[in-house]
């Protein structure tokens, strides 16, 4: 049978997973869409996304339009005359990008939608202490995230998982949800399902200053869930006290007792916590703004002058 031809539109490194999977499957990029390029890091030089490094490595073609409904690139991506769009971790599509293909165009989602629809649903599983999530394909349509849903798989969260580890799983086994979607509408083996769009569910919004700041008038638990949503990157942050300074915390470990203390720093034991509302907070590894990540220990011995300093 002869395979589909794909365009494959995808930009961060969950993204390269799963085109290299399609590559690997022998399905045919027609070309790959993904960001333009962006200027970062010491020197302010220009980096590449983890998408295009693969396409220049592998010599697909590759388009990278600064708007969406720009008439050349919608000109081109019609006499590609691809039978279907594929989008992981991708802007949203305007009609004039999604209706081309004559099968349509279909989207991994790193949830069980309607759960956390948006664009951070690995962190907010994590931010809301669920125990599973999972992935879905799915038809794109003119809403984010509502389409008709063709298959999902459901994925574990281990205690104590972060959002690297949990995003890892979720790659690998998006990019094998995603090969298993397109087998199946080749060969017209689908089941299509509506979503259920009178679902309350719980929304998973774009990473801010003001959702990944740590409120600490919440549970030791929701702090401690937090910091493991936002682990390694970006990272819950905190202010101390009277110094101007910020800090991040990406490894914690939260201990329930019946303390109940102002918010401030504690290096008793040897340890680096949080004394919360109820319970403390157990600091593994954290960055003072300015500085490197560091273990508690190294917190504690370059540190000491911030030993019972408030934070909030």
């Amino acid at each position: 049978m002869k395979k589909l031809k794909i365009i494959f539109f995808g930009t961060p490194e969950f993204a390269t997973y799963s085109l290299n999977e399609l590559f690997k499957n022998n399905y045919i990029i027609e070309a790959v869409v993904t960001a333009t390029d962006k200027r970062s890091g010491r020197g302010n030089k220009v980096q590449y996304s983890h998408v295009k490094k693969y396409c220049l490595e592998n010599n697909l073609k590759l388009f990278q339009p600064e708007s969406l409904k720009n008439v050349e690139f919608l000109r081109d991506l019609k006499l590609l005359q691809a039978d279907l769009f594929v989008i992981v971790a991708y802007r949203m599509l305007p009609k004039e990008v999604w209706a081309v293909p004559h099968l349509g165009t279909i989207n991994l989602h790193a949830s069980i939608l309607p759960q956390l629809r948006g664009a951070a649903p690995i962190q907010w599983a994590l931010i809301n202490g669920f125990e599973e999530t999972g992935l879905t394909t799915f038809f794109i349509n003119e809403k984010i995230d509502t389409g008709d849903v063709l298959l999902q798989k459901k994925v574990k969260i281990n205690k104590g998982e972060n959002f690297g580890s949990l995003h890892d799983k979720l790659m690998v086994k998006g990019a094998l949800l995603l090969v298993s979607t397109i087998k199946l509408l080749e060969n017209d083996n689908l089941r299509v399902q509506k979503q259920n769009l009178d679902f309350t569910h719980l929304i998973a919004p774009k990473l801010n200053k003001n959702n990944t700041r740590i409120n600490w008038k919440k549970s030791g638990i929701s702090i401690s869930n937090l910091i493991r949503g936002l682990s390694p990157n970006p990272g819950a942050w905190t202010e101390m006290s009277g110094t101007g300074l910020t800090i991040k915390i990406f490894s914690a470990l939260y201990v329930k007792s019946r303390k109940n203390s102002s918010v401030r720093f504690n290096f008793e034991n040897k340890k680096l916590s949080i004394l919360v509302k109820d319970g403390h907070i157990e600091i593994n590894e954290i960055q003072i703004q300015g500085k490197k990540r560091m273990n508690f220990k190294e917190f504690i011995n370059g540190f000491k002058k911030y030993n019972n300093i408030e934070l909030h």
